[in-house]
């Protein structure tokens, strides 16, 4: 494991997450906070594990697994994207999958995630875009030391004719 809490860890995809990414990744519920509008195939997932060389440096993203401590069950991912070296920051997603929400999973995959950033990445901040009607988000972020900086008016869109706001959330490390 990569990172390891207490009922969690975080580790590098493999080729045995490639039926969970192809499950989750296709599940059209979740294309609203993932900006997706295409499936994916096997084949590609397949490409993008392999070809994810885990050098957050060069590629400006990584995704982590989030695995059951007590189970070995992966639950979820954590994503960094837009990670941008001179400016010190990144920015993070997450998903739990649905089986599995409620018991803080979430938070403690957040909390990791965030230390990972500011002790090993020794980023300045860590930041998060949440859809003003993602409340479970907001909350979780917010716990987590997440300040709402600013709102993207209409940011994204959520049927034809349908916009919604989103927040722009911080946390910033002042160590």
């Amino acid at each position: 494991m990569f990172v390891k809490g207490e009922h969690i860890s975080l580790r590098a995809m493999e080729h045995d997450d490639i039926e969970l990414l192809y499950e989750w990744e296709n599940n059209i519920e979740l294309w609203h906070v993932s900006n997706t509008q295409t499936p994916f195939s096997r084949h590609v997932l397949k490409e993008f594990v392999d070809n994810s060389q885990y050098d957050i440096y060069t590629n400006k993203q990584l995704r982590l697994m989030v695995v059951e401590n007590s189970t070995g069950q992966t639950i979820g991912t954590i994503d960094f994207f837009e990670f941008d070296v001179q400016h010190a920051r990144v920015g993070v997603g997450i998903y739990i999958h649905q089986n599995y929400t409620g018991k803080g999973y979430a938070y403690e995959s957040l909390l990791l995630a965030i230390n990972y950033c500011f002790t090993i990445l020794h980023l300045k901040q860590v930041y998060s875009i949440v859809n003003s009607s993602n409340a479970p988000s907001m909350k979780l972020f917010e716990k987590a030391g997440f300040e709402k900086t600013g709102i993207k008016k209409a940011w994204n869109k959520t049927s034809l004719n349908h916009f919604e706001d989103a927040w722009f959330l911080q946390l910033i490390n002042d160590n």
